[in-house]
């Protein structure tokens, strides 16, 4: 993989929210969920469409704070439109494990 500089991480804007409301996804190809999630004043409330199904059910989601991509151009994904990219890792088999603070912390703060 291609090194990047500083300033090119400074252009990917990863903020933390809180999930404050989660639906099942049936229309997607692969089992999903519809997310929205809070991130404070500034950014607001945004959708994310999250493929999270193997390990979380609504929920253990809900109230959870998760660490996502906010200035990615919106993303259609069938009938729903994605405004934030939700960040997590692959588990042994491919399962999504979802990334956020070990501790609770305002909505809206920025990754660094």
């Amino acid at each position: 993989m291609a090194e990047i500089t500083f300033s090119d991480f400074e252009k990917v804007d990863i903020r933390v929210g809180t999930i404050v409301a989660v639906e099942p996804f049936p229309e997607a190809r692969k089992p999903a969920f519809k997310l929205k999630i809070d991130f404070g004043t500034t950014i607001g409330v945004k959708k994310s469409s999250a493929q999270i199904t193997t390990h979380y059910t609504i929920e253990s989601l809900l109230g959870r704070q998760v660490a996502a991509v906010v200035n990615f151009p919106p993303r259609q994904i069938g009938p729903f439109m994605s405004e934030v990219l939700t960040l997590g890792f692959p588990d042994e088999a491919g399962g999504v494990v979802l990334i956020g603070p070990s501790q609770t912390v305002p909505n809206g703060g920025k990754l660094f």
